[in-house]
């Protein structure tokens, strides 16, 4: 009997092989450099808890602004590219990459369009990787907010809750009066400073104060953001190689932990976006 439960034992610490490895470290090279790049969305989909009015970037403007930030970004010369889509393949593929052409730029307001495949395209990658990670059936919701919203009815914290998402109306307009203000590199700029991640996470860590002994939804909320971001980076490591530079085009709101996990995975170093996108907001 202890043979078996040795065995067993045993078994459960070994590690299992997968179609898709994750990348270890490889001794004396180089980092992997990751730049995690932050985008509000520029279609509109309207999916967030505060929905920014994005400026049409079908603009001649901003499409000349848009070319500026892709000639900025190359200067990282990034040898992959990743964009925030689930796709159903070992490989992580995008097969919507292969499909585009320069004429979507002129239709298709994405920002996987507009910014990774147009960059994608300029530098001659023959292919882009979706590493996103949404809730399937029998997995947990990732953002479970409602559950939040219903402990604070219940628990009359929804004045409380109510001025917590009056922050996030308050960060929309701030981004809405750059976007009046400047070019989409001179908003992209500002979203991406190191400080703005640390107080966007700041707002998460906020929601922990929704719960009490019996019932935690705010911490939930938190672990399971943090879980959805930490499968995100695992699947970015599947695809990642000794010596790559990886750009991530991925909503704003994954700064904080995307960037957090390259600057602290062993063979990894996260690389600032700011001094690409301020060199793109000052091109003419």
């Amino acid at each position: 009997m202890r043979k078996l439960v040795r065995r067993l034992v045993v078994g459960a610490l070994m590690p299992v092989a997968t179609t898709a490895p994750v990348a270890a470290a490889v001794p004396d090279a180089p980092p992997i450099e990751v730049m995690v790049l932050g985008t509000y969305h520029m279609a509109n989909p309207g999916l967030d808890l505060a929905n920014l009015k994005a400026d049409d970037v079908l603009k001649p403007r901003r499409q000349k602004e848009l070319e500026a930030l892709s000639a900025a970004l190359a200067e990282f010369r990034p040898t992959k590219i990743v964009v925030e889509r689930v796709v159903d393949n070992p490989n992580l593929i995008d097969p919507r990459y292969a499909e585009f052409t320069p004429a979507d730029l002129g239709k298709d307001r994405n920002e996987r369009v507009q910014v990774a495949y147009r960059l994608a395209h300029k530098l001659g990658h023959k292919a882009v990787y979706a590493v996103d990670e949404h809730s399937a059936e029998g997995e947990p919701d990732y953002f479970p907010f409602g559950k939040v919203v219903e402990w604070a009815k219940v628990n009359g914290a929804e004045p409380r809750l109510n001025a917590k998402l009056d922050q996030v109306k308050s960060e929309v307009a701030r981004i809405e009066k750059l976007q009046a203000e400047g070019s989409i590199a001179y908003v992209l700029a500002s979203m991406n400073r190191p400080q703005q991640a640390e107080q966007d996470q700041g707002w998460y860590y906020g929601v922990l104060a929704y719960g009490d002994t019996e019932k935690q939804p705010g911490a939930e909320l938190n672990a399971y953001w943090y879980m959805r971001n930490a499968k995100i980076f695992a699947k970015l490591m599947t695809v990642a190689e000794p010596v790559d530079r990886v750009l991530v085009v991925y909503g704003a709101g994954h700064n904080y932990w995307l960037r957090d996990f390259a600057r602290t995975m062993p063979g990894y170093v996260s690389i600032d976006p700011t001094p690409y996108l301020q060199k793109a907001a000052a091109a003419r």
